[in-house]
């Protein structure tokens, strides 16, 4: 996936209406780590992730990715997964994927179908996404993080709404992606069932 990448976030600040949700806030993670922001609601977990990639403004300080690919951006080589499963119902589970791809798309790709395949959803791959269960469509979403390839993964709540089994499989390819030199960036409340470092947030009232 390229040389060492380490991602930096330094004197960070977030507010949020009139609140100060965080500020003063430093981390870094690199190639083959990932780390897993931790802390009730509203203390910032999804903030931060959505600064990250680029959606939302910091108040104060900066963040930076050195050792990725000359010429893009940090979003350009970021994956973003929100709450949102942003899946379109009108289209087969197949189509979703190859819209991704082909919207996204920068070279490093794997085939659509394949990386259906990679979350269990092969199958169905002809269904309309209208008929997906809540656990179908996160694992619809999650399949895009594998038909693109992106160094840069940041993920909220990446397991809300999937049984054990689709745990353990998205627990997979996090461990693949961090072998293959990626970095991950989790937003959660439970475990993500790979080796993370912790960095907690606490809300500011």
């Amino acid at each position: 996936m390229g040389g060492q990448l380490k991602l930096f976030g330094e004197g960070l600040g977030c507010v949020r209406g009139e609140r100060n949700v965080f500020s003063s806030l430093d981390f870094s993670v690199s190639s083959g780590e990932a780390l897993a922001v931790t802390g009730r609601n509203g203390s910032g977990k999804s903030s931060l992730l959505r600064m990250i990639a680029g959606l939302l403004a910091t108040a104060a300080g900066s963040i930076r990715l050195t050792g990725g690919k000359n010429g893009l951006t940090l979003a350009e080589q970021t994956h973003f997964l929100g709450h949102r499963d942003a899946v379109k119902p009108s289209l087969t589970v197949l189509e979703n994927t190859a819209f991704w791809s082909d919207f996204l798309g920068d070279g490093g790709q794997t085939s659509p179908q394949a990386a259906l395949d990679a979350v269990g959803l092969g199958d169905l791959a002809q269904l309309p996404a209208a008929f997906l269960s809540a656990g179908q469509r996160r694992r619809l979403a999650i399949a895009r993080l594998v038909a693109l390839k992106r160094p840069v993964w940041l993920l909220d709540e990446p397991t809300t709404t999937l049984d054990d089994t689709a745990r353990t499989m998205v627990a997979a390819l996090m461990s693949e992606h961090l072998r293959d030199g990626g970095l991950i960036v989790a937003a959660t409340h439970q475990p993500l069932g790979i080796a993370a470092r912790e960095l907690r947030l606490g809300a500011t009232t």
